[in-house]
């Protein structure tokens, strides 16, 4: 079961492991990413951020896209972590329902990019993604922490 999906920049950090992974009541984090999942030294510096409770799988996008679908993750409540939101995009709609809402955590300044919070810049490109999932009837909301109360995505 997917307790959580979240757009964040640094992938796996503190302020995830501490906030998220407890509130959300997670067992296992996915970091799906294309880069992580093919480097060494990405994978050895994100361990170090796993809480000693926590299973942690790193798998490519499309990795994940065909585990969650074929069933393999329903017996854990697992927080995923994407780096962009083109993933999310990607990870929601090839998983057909499985993931109802969107948690956007932190997105860098780019150029080409409007700020929508103090840690969401998107692009036009970005921002038309959200669109149409939440005319898919995706909740889309920026919380960078848990206390924080949520805001809901608007273009």
């Amino acid at each position: 079961m997917i307790k959580l999906l979240r757009v964040d920049h640094r992938l796996l950090h503190g302020q995830v492991v501490v906030s998220w992974f407890e509130n959300v009541g997670a067992n296992t984090i996915l970091v799906a990413n294309d880069v992580v999942a093919n480097d060494e030294l990405r994978k050895s510096a994100i361990r170090l951020a796993k809480p000693e409770n926590a299973k942690l799988v790193m798998k490519s996008i499309d990795d994940s896209i065909e585990a969650i679908n074929s069933g393999v993750t329903d017996k854990y409540q697992m927080l995923i972590v994407v780096e962009s939101v083109a993933d999310a995009e990607k990870l929601i709609r090839a998983t057909q329902g499985k993931v109802i809402s969107l948690n956007l955590g932190g997105t860098k300044p780019r150029e080409g990019t409007k700020n929508y919070s103090k840690t969401i810049n998107l692009t036009d490109t970005e921002a038309d993604l959200l669109t149409g999932l939440q005319q898919d009837g995706i909740e889309i909301y920026i919380q960078q922490v848990p206390s924080e109360s949520k805001q809901k995505f608007e273009k």
